[in-house]
């Protein structure tokens, strides 16, 4: 959030501690925003801070007045920051401090399960600070309040517009002040002659005209459907026949989907647009289709990674973009918070039936290396039982390691090997993240075979083995196994 001056970022910041204590006191349930304010302190002599504020055009000029309130008022933001985030900072220090704010606006890459969002910044107010020279992919929106013109516009709206994938296509900018013919006149100047062609480049088109091309796509998806001699349903996309048929389907819902995904950006969008939009493909039946993509998606991914360059080129050159059927909101968290709500006698905001759970999971993409152990876990809960958060979190553990442990058993089984031997070969692989040829030779040592009869069993386990071994890394890199997938 832009503000015009640090008089005024100190008064955003107190009016949201207001406000969000307030919220608390109301509601209990209130998840309260982790709110941050950056802005360079008094110089005093001091040599780093005078290095920074070089650039810093109005928080030098307002360090000027009243440093001494300016001062006192940071020390206050950065108690609570050391208060939210377990840190100890100093403003003597502040070069650390602002290297934190900045470490934790990037590590809104980690998912929650990985990284808490109690660590993460929601909003960080600024002056002059972060508005050049800073570049963060996860950074979204951007709140303006303060009169911006020529470089400094196009450098401060630049921050949004570090594309991340295509579930963020372009940035936002909320502007409190106005400004259009600004933009447009920064715009033309640091376009060349081609004004129109830097304006499209620049900013999105308006949302009634993507809703007509959703419109439009979502009708040439009914027609590719009915061209099949199937009925225009998601369930449907199954009975497909041919490989080329699922190319084309993967095509035709790809577009429908980043259409959908652009218009979920528009924060302007009117209650009528949205009912439209809504009556062009109802959400239920959107979600329905992309659960159809996922499974036929990955089975076409299948061939990719089974079949390599032997593979159709049609196949090979196949890019699913699984990024846009991916929620950032939708992550392990929040379903086993959904699982718990849904599950509980009371009354509760938000219920859900366990077939709409798992259908919710199904159709995102960022959950398919857990759904199929998630999946089977939610069928095998009681849903008329209340769950909470630590016992589901706790029996899914349990539940996971326990499923491993049966497949490793039957892998071990099938090459004639001892389970505590295959276990502990696989645990002291994910202990380290290496994977060690000469343990495997040393697995293998019992059964006594010729080193062309070893290698050939080698080959055999770890066709049966690596599979298990990326599913509990759990995305994390085993050097050295590359050589077997």
């Amino acid at each position: 959030m832009a503000t015009a001056s640090i008089k005024n970022a100190i008064e955003y910041y107190q009016l949201f501690k207001e406000i969000q204590k307030k919220k608390q006191a109301e509601n209990s349930d209130y998840a309260a925003l982790n709110i941050a304010c950056v802005f360079s302190p008094p110089t005093e002599g001091n040599k780093d801070i005078q290095q920074i504020q070089e650039d810093l055009t109005q928080e030098k000029k307002d360090n000027k007045q009243n440093p001494e309130e300016k001062k006192e008022a940071l020390k206050t933001i950065i108690a609570d920051y050391n208060n939210q985030f377990g840190s100890s900072h100093t403003i003597n220090e502040f070069d650390l401090f602002y290297q934190d704010v900045q470490r934790r606006i990037k590590n809104q890459k980690y998912s929650n399960k990985k990284y808490p969002h109690k660590n993460k910044i929601d909003i960080t107010i600024v002056v002059d600070m972060l508005l050049t020279g800073f570049d963060s992919k996860y950074l979204n929106t951007l709140y303006v309040d303060k009169n911006l013109k020529y470089h400094g516009l196009i450098q401060a709206f630049s921050r949004t517009n570090r594309v991340l994938n295509d579930t963020k296509p372009y940035g936002n900018i909320l502007d409190f002040r106005s400004q259009q013919e600004a933009v447009n006149y920064a715009i033309a100047l640091f376009s060349g002659e081609d004004k129109g062609k830097a304006k499209e480049i620049w900013l999105v088109e308006p949302a009634p005209t993507v809703i007509d091309k959703y419109k439009k796509a979502v009708e040439a998806l009914g027609v590719f459907i009915q061209e099949h001699n199937l009925v225009n349903e998601p369930q449907e996309v199954y009975n497909l026949k041919g490989d080329a048929a699922r190319i084309s389907f993967v095509k035709n819902f790809k577009e429908v989907q980043r259409l959908k995904t652009q218009l979920d950006q528009y924060t302007d969008i009117t209650e009528e647009q949205l009912a439209k939009i809504e009556a062009i493909l109802p959400n239920e039946t959107l979600q329905e289709f992309r659960s159809s993509y996922i499974e036929t998606a990955k089975q076409l991914r299948a061939i990719q990674q089974s079949d390599g360059d032997q593979a159709p080129p049609e196949i090979q050159q196949l890019d699913f973009e699984f990024v846009l059927f991916a929620s950032a909101v939708i992550d392990y968290d929040y379903i086993m918070n959904l699982i718990a709500d849904s599950t509980q006698k009371k009354p509760a905001k938000e219920k859900m039936t366990k077939a709409q759970v798992i259908s919710l999971l199904s159709a995102n993409a960022n959950m398919m290396d857990e759904q199929e152990d998630l999946t089977e876990y939610i069928n095998g809960l009681d849903w008329n039982s209340g769950q909470n958060i630590e016992t589901l979190t706790k029996g899914y553990d349990t539940f996971k390691i326990e499923k491993n442990d049966k497949e490793l058993a039957t892998i071990a089984h099938q090459h004639g090997l001892q389970t505590a031997d295959l276990k502990a070969f696989v645990d002291a692989i994910i202990s380290r993240m290496i994977f060690d040829g000469e343990k495997l030779t040393d697995l293998l040592e019992p059964l006594e075979l010729s080193w062309k009869e070893r290698r050939v069993k080698e080959l055999e386990l770890m066709a049966d083995l690596v599979s298990q071994l990326i599913k509990i890394a759990q995305g994390r890199k085993i050097s050295g196994l590359a050589a077997y997938e």
